[in-house]
């Protein structure tokens, strides 16, 4: 049996469930433009234009604008053969799977917070989420490079820990935001700079603990080859010059001076 090559814009609107307002409005944006009847003049859709408009529908649901997707499949480079489509379909729900766990994580570590009676604001989640996203990233990088027991011990955390991190990042972030533009050597801007450097020590010692020779030469054969891009910061321009500042003077002069002597 030989399969329709033509629908009309009913037929066409019946076999793939989008109205015939939608087809005519992606007809005039250009989005999706049948042939036309020679001598009635209307709107003839063929197999191909389902595929195409299958392609639509699916990134209108990822998100995409009207817009963004004409330029996808207006490109020179768009192929309307099913493997292919199917294919770069695959790679979008995958990048936006991607994504929305992200999100769902970065949601969750800050429920757990509010739970703990902490006090954040809508800034921490889009920052959490950053960090989430530049911490999925390096993961990669360490799976391609590293073995798996050294990727659990520098990624995967217990709740407990998370928490903890989260909040000892809140209590820094806020520190620095109330204290930035003092000078460098105030006794409240030092003391907030040399808990953190506390914390920070505490973190990788706790990491290195939980690794044994094999695994600590593992990471030392990098040779300092390890990903490059450092974290999100939540701090302004100005408020990294300060605190590049305070560090200095931590180091040099302050207690973090003091440590390195005793060393």
């Amino acid at each position: 049996m030989n399969q329709k090559q033509h629908y009309s814009i009913g037929e066409f609107s019946e076999k793939t469930g989008v109205s015939i307002r939608t087809l005519h409005y992606y007809d005039e944006i250009g989005l999706l433009k049948p042939v036309k009847n020679p001598s009635s003049g209307h709107r003839l859709y063929t197999n191909k234009d389902e595929l195409v408009l299958q392609q639509i529908v699916s990134f209108k649901f990822l998100g995409y604008s009207l817009e963004e997707i004409s330029e996808i499949i207006n490109s020179p480079i768009f192929n309307v053969d099913l493997y292919e489509s199917l294919k770069i379909q695959k790679k979008a729900f995958e990048d936006k799977r991607e994504h929305i766990e992200t999100v769902l994580k970065a949601i969750n570590r800050t429920l757990n917070l509010l739970e703990e009676k902490e006090e954040i604001d809508s800034g921490f989640l889009m920052h959490l989420i950053r960090s989430i996203e530049w911490e999925r990233d390096n993961r990669k990088w360490y799976e391609q490079h590293t073995s798996d027991e050294v990727v659990k011990v520098l990624f995967d955390h217990s709740k407990e820990v998370l928490v903890k991190g989260d909040k000892d990042f809140i209590r820094y972030t806020k520190g620095v935001k109330e204290l930035v533009g003092r000078p460098v050597d105030d006794p409240e801007v030092q003391q907030l700079m040399g808990w953190w450097m506390t914390i920070a020590n505490e973190a990788i010692c706790s990491t290195f603990s939980s690794m044994n020779e094999e695994m600590v030469n593992e990471l030392e054969g990098l040779g300092g080859e390890e990903e490059g891009e450092l974290p999100p910061s939540p701090f302004t321009e100005k408020e990294e010059e300060w605190l590049d500042r305070v560090m200095e003077y931590y180091f040099e002069y302050g207690a973090g001076a003091t440590h390195e002597e005793e060393r």
